[in-house]
């Protein structure tokens, strides 16, 4: 695997609403996505741009986005 995040790891999404952070776990990486299982039941890929390893990190690319 060579993505950032390993399957198993938790990790923070977040969306088109810059407000809604979502907890996910890692499934896998391929082709430069990772297919990450949300909380809620869903699943979904998204690129690494997307993903963060905290919560605070979330919040604080919230932040800089909005600026």
């Amino acid at each position: 695997m060579n993505g950032k995040y390993q399957p198993g790891q938790k990790v923070f999404l977040t969306g088109g609403n810059t407000h809604l952070i979502k907890e996910a776990t890692v499934l896998r990486y391929t082709g430069g996505f990772y297919t990450i299982r949300i909380n809620n039941g869903g699943g979904v890929k998204v690129r690494e741009s997307r993903i963060y390893p905290s919560r605070e990190e979330t919040e604080a690319a919230i932040l800089n986005r909005a600026r």
